[in-house]
């Protein structure tokens, strides 16, 4: 008895011990420089278990960064930004964001959580693909062998279990930042693949959000890869209609449907096109992988995809170029935009593996879907808990934002999630909008609104007219020479 009690002694006041070691981990956040922010902010950190069920084993630590709010009387409820991808740095983007809630932040913190697996917090970062050769940049084999290469290194990291890494896992981190920042409710802005993770924030700690904005709803039910097809069609073909109703367009292109199931039918075959990052002459293979992802990256703004037109029927020429160029648009580009492709796969692999007993994908969806499948197979697939892709009526207002060209998180997605959010939620559909509309015109004022009212009906109720009539960018053509002057001047 008088052993038990001491063994029982000992290990309570080694929990205590733990527990004021993490505390001292977890010291209030800290002045700092961040790249992309012109003035200082405050840093700081959480240490979480890897493995929730082992809070004794492995830890991460998970890095915020707080933009403080300008006001000596500040609101008490910060405002806490969810990155997209999965798989990007919320600190890396905190630069371009901070424009957006530049008037909430007079009275409210800004707060930029890196995800696990991303940026500063335990990241799982695959080798970038920038100085490679064209052709091995858009080699989809190569790109699938580098992925599973990646997959064997990140797996020998200390933080390298891989099942760790699921959205509700984060999202208990996330809490644990607000925890450590002392606020009872936070309002919650997520954009695409951050509004899975501000929806699974609700199902969770739903007696701690006060606010929440959707920018380009990505439910978690939504099975990433195979939907991603049947959207992406959908906005290709949506081009094609907006061009044909364009009398300068139709003129110019006025077989570009038949253009477009032209160069699938062909593929694969060689071009020779000039590397648009280094103007090095290189010969690639046009695949249907290549032309996939050539016209899913500028579906994204509508303004680059003012360019497909015209690529495309370059390309039904035999001029490769714009095409090509175009379909780097969502390949690497600058670090401070980099995908995580670690994070990247064990949340989808984990969250949006197809049912098996569904029909398999078609068309483009089967394009999207191929490289998914073949690293799912082998990548360690985290624990989904059985609600999660249950979406809770919700207490609090909501505020969704859809375009109508977005190629990924179109409207459909958007109204699903309000009609099963209740009253409480709504859906402010933009036309001729891509994916995500926060930067887009009066946005940002309907976002100060909506989160600084007081009261809820309130908020609800902001008017949304001033992005009623957005155009769709007319069909970009390149400069025409003019008729040479030669000897005009006398």
């Amino acid at each position: 008895m008088r052993a038990s009690r001491f063994l029982r002694r000992a290990a309570t006041l080694s929990a205590l011990w733990l527990a004021g070691a993490a505390a001292a981990q977890d010291a209030a956040p800290t002045a700092c420089r961040v790249k992309g922010l012109k003035h200082e902010v405050l840093c700081g950190h959480v240490t979480r278990a890897l493995d929730p069920a082992q809070p004794g084993g492995t830890t991460v630590t998970v890095h915020y960064v707080v933009v403080p709010a300008a006001a000596r009387h500040k609101r008490a409820d910060p405002i806490f930004f969810f990155a997209g991808g999965p798989g990007q740095s919320a600190i890396a983007l905190a630069g371009s964001v901070l424009p957006l809630f530049q008037r909430l932040n007079n009275r409210r913190d800004l707060v930029f959580i890196d995800q696990r697996g991303t940026g500063r917090s335990a990241p799982l970062a695959c080798d970038a693909e920038d100085e490679l050769p064209l052709a091995q940049r858009f080699d989809a084999e190569r790109g699938r062998q580098r992925l599973a290469a990646c997959l064997a290194s990140l797996r020998k990291l200390p933080h390298g279990d891989l099942r760790q890494y699921t959205t509700s896992i984060a999202m208990a981190d996330a809490d644990a930042v607000r925890a450590a920042l002392g606020a009872s409710q936070i309002n919650l802005v997520g954009g695409s693949y951050g509004t899975r993770a501000a929806l699974d924030y609700l199902r969770q700690f739903p007696s701690h959000v006060r606010r929440i904005v959707l920018d380009g709803v990505a439910p978690p039910d939504m099975v990433l890869p195979a939907s991603m097809g049947q959207d992406v069609e959908a906005a290709l073909a949506r081009l094609f209609t907006d061009c044909e109703q364009e009398p300068s367009c139709q003129a110019r292109h006025p077989r570009l449907r038949a253009h477009w199931q032209g160069l699938l039918s062909a593929a694969p075959r060689p071009a020779s096109v000039v590397d648009p990052l280094d103007g090095r002459p290189a010969t690639v293979r046009i695949d249907v992988d290549l032309l996939a992802n050539a016209v899913r990256g500028p579906l994204y703004a509508p303004g680059l995809a003012a360019a497909l037109p015209f690529a495309i029927d370059e390309a039904a020429a035999g001029r490769y170029g714009a095409l090509v160029g175009l379909a780097g648009v969502l390949g690497g580009g600058p670090r401070t935009t980099r995908l995580f492709e670690g994070l990247h796969f064990s949340v989808v692999c984990a969250e949006d593996a197809p049912d098996a007993a569904a029909p398999p994908p078609s068309g483009l969806g089967a394009v999207y879907l191929r490289p998914y499948a073949a690293l799912c197979r082998d990548w360690p697939r985290g624990s989904v808990p059985p609600a999660f892709r249950d979406l809770p009526t919700s207490q609090v207002p909501v505020l969704a934002f859809s375009g109508t060209l977005d190629p990924v998180t179109p409207p459909r997605h958007g109204e699903r999630v309000v009609k099963a959010l209740g009253p409480r939620a709504r859906h402010v559909v933009v036309p001729n909008a891509g994916h995500g509309v926060m930067a887009i015109g009066c946005t940002r004022e309907l976002l100060y609104r909506f989160i600084d009212a007081d009261d809820e009906a309130q908020a609800l109720a902001v008017d949304a007219g001033c992005l009623a009539h957005l155009p769709r960018p007319p069909a970009f053509e390149p400069p025409r020479p003019g008729p040479s002057l030669a000897g005009a001047v006398r």
